[in-house]
């Protein structure tokens, strides 16, 4: 069964150019009933290959700034240690809940994707470093804790405060996620939060569900395909928003 939900992931994944993290950890809580931080750190460490994956296909088309990376995935390896640990200490059930509100802001950002362009010339300088130094900060303690890549909240701020195009914002997302997501899976593995029996049908499943889905994007309407996903995302959020507490459970 995991294989199978990573090819599910993979192809959500691939066919909107995002990480199969926000289908693969409501389909690991719901099917092996495993515990929310269970799922997050299991997540986290499949995200390693399919950032590997994605970088590989990037870097043969040259749409990678590697100096970019290199501070996104300094700052972002700082702080996802610190989300890994935040989420092991949250209640279930206020976990669930965080991630619920992750889900619909990636729902979000999913819908405004054709909007999000630079309208202002390239950053250069300290001013462009800066903003890679925040967005890692910011991106690796949302990794750390959610068990996701972040690449959805990283692209947009790297093109729309940098300045930065959109293919070469998603290559330095995706080589910048490796290191990020190999400390923060290395935090849950050391809290107990891998689950280690799962990872070998995830991991090859997202591996080839990222290749279809990124076939099949080519032959459907990507609008289309972004309306249906986020309107799927903001169901799952808002049923984990409704998540109740220990106090309000009969």
């Amino acid at each position: 069964m995991s294989i199978i939900i990573g090819l599910l992931s993979g192809i959500f994944g691939g066919l909107l150019g995002l990480g199969g993290a926000a289908v693969m950890i409501p389909m690991m809580v719901h099917q092996f009933k495993l515990l929310q931080r269970e799922a997050h750190g299991t997540s986290l460490v499949v995200v390693i290959f399919s950032g590997i994956a994605g970088t590989a296909t990037y870097a043969m088309k040259s749409s990678i700034d590697a100096g970019a990376a290199i501070l996104l995935a300094a700052a972002a390896m700082v702080t996802a240690r610190w989300g890994a640990r935040y989420c092991n200490r949250l209640p279930e059930y206020r976990l669930k809940m965080s991630f619920g509100g992750f889900l619909i802001l990636v729902a979000v950002l999913l819908t405004l994707k054709p909007y999000i362009t630079a309208h202002s010339a390239p950053l250069e300088g300290w001013s462009k470093a800066a903003v890679f130094l925040a967005t890692g900060f910011v991106t690796g303690f949302i990794s750390g804790m959610m068990g996701v890549g972040g690449g959805a909240i990283m692209v947009g701020a790297m093109v729309l405060f940098a300045g930065m195009g959109q293919h070469i914002a998603q290559g330095c997302s995706l080589l910048a996620m490796i290191p990020t997501a190999a400390v923060g899976s290395f935090t849950h593995w050391r809290l107990g939060n891998v689950v280690h029996s799962l990872l070998p049908g995830l991991i090859a499943g997202v591996l080839a569900g990222t290749y279809i889905g990124g076939s099949i994007a080519l032959m459907l309407p990507e609008t289309a395909l972004r309306i249906v996903f986020a309107a799927v995302l903001s169901w799952m959020g808002l049923q984990y928003l409704r998540t109740p507490s220990p106090q309000c459970e009969p």
